[in-house]
């Protein structure tokens, strides 16, 4: 399936509608993205000692007693930035702030108060919202001490705890649920019906494509390859449905894989594809396919995910037909010549909607189940037109299959011999079942598995049940005959 690229522009719709936001701000260092995971639970955002390893802003939903918030991690203030991207990282910070409803102003304990505390401080003075002083790195109660001369900053309330060593998060956590909005009550979100993680290499639009989806500058978007380092949930909706966009870090080669930020960054963009429904996988149109480019979808093609190749920067290759490239796709990926195929270009919302549609389909297509008389009326018809080839001087014989699971779809074929089909009549069957079942764009997994059973034609034989015992009947004493 190829998506046509057109021009119209349709609505879109902001993330994390009616849910407070809790900011996590402070100068580069003092352990913001330490003290996210530890709230989050989850180690989501990269922890590294370099400085501005946090660019854009990071979402997690958490359950704070009973009320759900979303935390968002920011990149270090006052800090330049060796991209030249220090206006951006900014202007992310400003964003958080500005739309925060509570904001956890962390400190270092070990170094102590520093100027550019004081300039993270005065920034936060003009907003007219609950702040909380965090001295991190408090890994003993004797460093709690030191956490007094923070007092110096402002009137805030000043709590000491250890990301590291597990302490104070229970006060951490309370004095968030005694600050949250009265609106914030109520039941949790709705259930999530989408994740799909946005993966490609370097500078391919993905950025440009999580922020046209979310109607915002929900992640910085730069000529600089490598701007974003993390990955970046956006959650938005979409015909009354949540949905989750998670952008990923551009991923290098990994011969070119140097710094432990560029480690981290692709073994998140990896987790994203496993967590995902659905992966897209972004190239750009106006470069050839590249090693990357094999590697993830190898990656996509070994997890077994729905995917869509997305070709970004469609309009930089006009007038050349997009049949003529997406044959060129099919040559380089001939193993994933089901996977569809949609030309946009993000910067001008072109297709993008298009494209969100395509993926929820794809969801759907591999949720589906098929009975099994349908799934070996297919298999029969299969090997009627192609045998498998003889192998040791043995046929290749299938009983029968059945699904045994979906998301992907899974599929059990019990034959007399696994061995006795190659990859090639493998990947023979596998096409029939997607030609004429409802898998057409979407992976399926095979096993075959060793049985002696009935064949296609009668699937499985069914027990013969035993007969069951006739009741005794009491024996009756017959009346006797008078006269006999």
């Amino acid at each position: 399936m190829v998506v046509q690229a057109n021009t119209e522009r349709m609505p879109l719709y902001n993330a994390f509608m009616g849910v407070p936001q809790v900011a996590i701000v402070g100068r580069p260092n003092v352990g913001k993205s330490s003290l996210f995971n530890w709230l989050a639970g989850r180690r989501i955002a990269i922890v590294d000692p370099t400085p501005g390893v946090t660019r854009d802003r990071l979402g997690m939903l958490v359950q704070i007693g009973d009320r759900f918030v979303e935390l968002v991690d920011t990149g270090g203030m006052g800090i330049d930035d060796v991209d030249a991207l220090t206006a951006d990282v900014e202007r992310q910070i400003d964003q958080a702030i500005d739309r925060a409803h509570l904001i956890l102003f962390v400190v270092d304990a070990r170094s102590g108060l520093v100027p550019l505390d004081e300039h993270v401080a005065e920034r936060l003075r003009a907003a007219d919202k609950p702040i909380l002083l965090v001295a991190n790195k408090c890994d003993t109660p004797e460093l709690d001490v030191q956490a007094t001369e923070f007092h110096r900053l402002g009137s805030w309330e000043v709590l000491p705890v250890s990301a590291l060593q597990n302490r104070g998060k229970d006060k951490l956590r309370e004095f968030i649920a005694r600050h949250l909005p009265e609106q914030a009550v109520g039941p949790p979100p709705e259930e999530v019906h989408l994740k799909i993680a946005i993966v490609g290499r370097r500078n391919t639009g993905k950025s440009t494509f999580i922020n046209a989806i979310a109607e915002e500058e929900r992640t910085i978007v730069s000529e600089v390859p490598g701007t974003t380092r993390d990955s970046v949930d956006v959650r938005f909706e979409k015909d009354g449905k949540t949905l989750i966009a998670i952008d990923t870090a551009g991923v290098r080669y990994r011969g070119a894989v140097k710094t432990d930020i560029d480690f981290y960054s692709l073994a998140r963009a990896e987790r994203s594809i496993r967590r995902a429904d659905v992966v897209l996988l972004f190239l750009d149109a106006s470069k050839k396919v590249s090693h990357v480019d094999k590697q993830l979808a190898g990656y996509i093609l070994e997890n077994h995910k729905p995917a869509i190749f997305v070709v970004n920067k469609w309009d930089l290759l006009k007038p050349l037909p997009t049949g003529e490239f997406a044959d060129y796709l099919r040559r380089v990926f001939p193993n994933l010549d089901y996977v569809p195929i949609a030309f946009i270009t993000a910067k001008d919302n072109r297709n993008v909607q298009s494209v969100l549609s395509l993926a929820q389909h794809l969801h759907k297509q591999a949720n589906v189940r098929v009975t099994t008389g349908a799934l070996n009326r297919v298999l029969k018809d299969a090997v009627a037109a192609q045998s498998p080839s003889m192998r040791s001087n043995r046929q290749g014989k299938i009983y029968f299959g059945t699904q045994v699971a979906s998301n992907p779809p899974t599929i059990v074929l019990f034959t007399n011999g696994p061995e006795l089909f190659d990859n090639t009549y493998q990947r023979y069957l596998l096409k029939n079942l997607r030609d004429h079942l409802p898998f057409a764009e979407v992976p399926i997994k095979m096993y075959l598995r060793h049985r002696r059973g009935a064949t296609l034609e009668e699937p499985e034989a069914e027990p013969t049940p035993k007969p069951q015992r006739k009741a005794r009947r009491a024996k009756v004493k017959k009346p006797e005959l008078w006269g006999d």
